[in-house]
């Protein structure tokens, strides 16, 4: 084989090679970065955490809306399911929850247009025993984070969605 050849093979191989470590391995990465940043360190993990309302300073992970209020509950189901709860916004205003797994897929999307008495459900690995007559998401992945994001353009608006969403539930399943 001549050198042009066995360099263009090796090429070939390198860059499949790299392609690949970075299709499998930089979503883990970025959101690795994401949960341990959200969730401080692993210090808040099945918690929902709430955000402040957003102003052209915020900027902890990506650039947020400033329409919009965000919690998040960085997840961990090596101990078991968690119950997932996000309580309805006032005067029917909109929310959104979805669930995303460690590789940064989105495995789950809920919305109030959907159910507009409130979102509920159970998040489980494989295998994991869940109650009976209730919804359930399947996560391929132990760790992972649940976004809530509510409508809240004003700041009046704001206080009251903050205060209906301080009810919503990222916990055990049975506690």
């Amino acid at each position: 084989m001549n050198r042009r050849l066995k360099l263009a093979i090796l090429f070939a191989v390198s860059a499949v090679v790299g392609h690949l470590a970075l299709v499998l391995f930089v979503p883990h990465f970025l959101m690795g970065v994401a949960m341990d940043r959200v969730g401080q360190g692993g210090k808040l993990v099945n918690q929902f955490q709430f955000g402040p309302r957003t102003t052209q300073n915020s900027r902890n992970i990506v650039r947020p809306s400033p329409d919009l209020a965000y919690s998040t509950c960085v997840y961990d189901l090596k101990d078991g399911p968690l119950l997932i709860e996000a309580a309805p916004s006032p005067n029917q205003g909109y929310v959104s929850l979805s669930v995303f797994a460690a590789n940064t897929d989105n495995i789950a999307v809920f919305d109030s247009a959907q159910q507009p008495q409130g979102i509920r459900f159970v998040l489980a690995r494989e295998g994991q025993p869940v109650p009976d007559g209730v919804q359930v998401v399947r996560s391929p992945s132990d760790k992972g984070m649940v976004l809530d994001r509510r409508l809240a353009p004003t700041a009046e608006l704001f206080a009251a969605v903050d205060q209906a969403r301080r009810l919503d539930k990222c916990e055990p399943v049975g506690r």
